[in-house]
């Protein structure tokens, strides 16, 4: 069983995103490595940056969950540095790999900015971290990673408060049977079928609401969001501004909308909740709310540090509080499996 003298530093790693107008396309082009975009669809995504100052949110939201897990790390007495890198944007995870390294870093334990079990928020980031490695070539750290944990309540009970708190942002005369929408990153419906995804989402979301809307006041479901690649392949459905549309066209008066797959402010929260699922809303006549991501709750900091402790050795609880079980610490080889390429 690991212990903690067998760790060496705490790994954060998450998607990453731009920071100015001229990492847009070099962001752009390692998201898209790989895969078939054509050019114009790239030039339309760069454009929607450009309406931010081409930044995304992300960057600064991570180098703060940094520092507080750092300070929680030190108040449970472990003297252990913390390291953040992206799969797509700078810090990129082959040169914090390479700083590891040089720092004498033998074991390392990572943690991923997705609770959630599926290939592109779980085990293609595991893919990412041994491509690091392998570049990085001999001394190069061996690393783990802490388990899937969409019910932990770290993420669940931050989560349900902010949600009460963008209801309480309703007019009060649309307050009532408001409709409650959580959002996830929409995959194809084909890889979604292989993996824990869809079954997760569900799961926290009614552990969500049941905190938020004890008495269930406000219907719930969950929806999805961020849709990509060719249109003949089936995602993940109902997309959240059709969702809009369609209960504003059966008299729904206000949506909330919860940002619940994705725990740390982003790019696709600010332009797909705040600028098109809001203008949707705003077209149909419907009030609008967005919860804030949890990232800088207290408590979900303190989450990621339970989860390493998870891995010290000791008696560390393991906490859930949803009905799908406690994934193991490693995945299993079939678990998460790619998407098919032919």
């Amino acid at each position: 069983m690991d212990r903690e003298s067998d760790y060496d530093a705490l790994l954060l790693v998450a998607f990453g995103g731009p920071e100015g107008p001229d990492q847009v396309g070099p962001f752009l082009e390692r998201v898209a490595a790989g895969r078939e975009i054509p050019p114009e669809r790239l030039a339309e995504v760069a454009a929607r940056y450009d309406r931010f100052g081409g930044v995304s949110p992300l960057n600064g939201h991570m180098r703060s969950l940094v520092a507080a897990i750092g300070e929680r790390l030190a108040t449970r007495h472990h003297d252990l540095p913390v390291f953040w890198g992206n799969r797509n944007a700078h810090p990129l995870l082959v040169d914090v790999v390479a700083s590891l390294r040089d720092e004498g870093a033998e074991r390392v334990l990572a943690w991923v900015s997705s609770p959630y079990s599926s290939y592109p928020t779980c085990r293609q980031y595991g893919d990412d971290l041994d491509a690091a490695c392998r570049a990085v070539g001999s001394g190069a750290p061996r690393i783990d990673r802490v388990r899937p944990h969409h019910d932990h309540p770290g993420l669940i009970e931050p989560a349900a408060d902010r949600l009460i708190d963008a209801l309480a942002e309703l007019p009060p005369d649309r307050r009532d049977g408001a409709h409650l929408l959580f959002t996830a990153h929409s995959i194809p419906s084909g890889l979604a079928a292989t993996c824990g995804y869809e079954a997760q989402l569900h799961d926290a979301a009614g552990l969500v609401a049941g905190l938020a809307d004890p008495d269930g006041n406000h219907p719930w479901e969950v929806v999805w969001q961020s849709r990509s690649g060719s249109p003949h392949v089936p995602w993940l459905e109902p997309d959240v501004g059709d969702r809009i549309d369609a209960l504003a066209a059966d008299g729904v008066r206000a949506v909330v909308v919860a940002p619940l797959g994705m725990p740390i402010e982003s790019f696709e929260i600010a332009w797909d909740l705040d600028v098109e699922a809001a203008g949707r809303a705003a077209a149909a006549g419907i009030s609008f709310v967005r919860a804030r991501a949890v990232d800088d709750d207290p408590r979900f900091a303190s989450m990621v540090v339970d989860l390493f402790e998870e891995r010290l050795g000791g008696s560390t609880e393991r906490r859930s509080l949803g009905g799908l079980g406690i994934r193991p610490d490693t995945c299993p080889a079939d678990c998460c499996p790619a998407p098919s390429r032919s």
